[in-house]
């Protein structure tokens, strides 16, 4: 089992800057790779970045790229999101996600609201 805690998030102008953290606990020797997804109200639940845990090679979705960073923490298994020019768009709950290896099986954290006001 591995469990994801996140922190950061909340309220945030337009062309403000916030920054995510998941810390990855328990089993993290099988986890492949870690991202971020968020869910607009409405909206089905989308990828915004995601990095190997194995070489760190990131992937980020097209309307984030430029603006959002991926980068990760060995040390003590943390995942950051670094959110920057920061649209209105962009207001979602952000879940940490990590993939199992071989399964591909995922885990998730709890959610963290991100606002974005105009």
């Amino acid at each position: 089992q591995v469990q994801l805690l996140e922190s950061g998030g909340g309220l945030v102008q337009a062309g403000g800057s916030l920054r995510l953290s998941c810390a990855a606990s328990g089993n993290v020797v099988s986890i492949n790779s870690m991202g971020w997804y968020r869910q607009a109200p409405g909206k089905q639940r989308e990828l915004v970045a995601i990095i190997a845990t194995r070489d760190g090679s990131t992937n980020y979705a097209e309307s984030v790229k430029g603006r959002f960073t991926i980068s990760r923490d060995n040390t003590d298994n943390t995942v950051y999101l670094h959110l920057n020019s920061l649209k209105p768009e962009d207001t979602a709950v952000y879940y940490c996600n990590a993939v199992r290896k071989f399964t591909g099986y995922m885990y998730w954290g709890q959610g963290t609201q991100v606002t974005v006001s105009s």
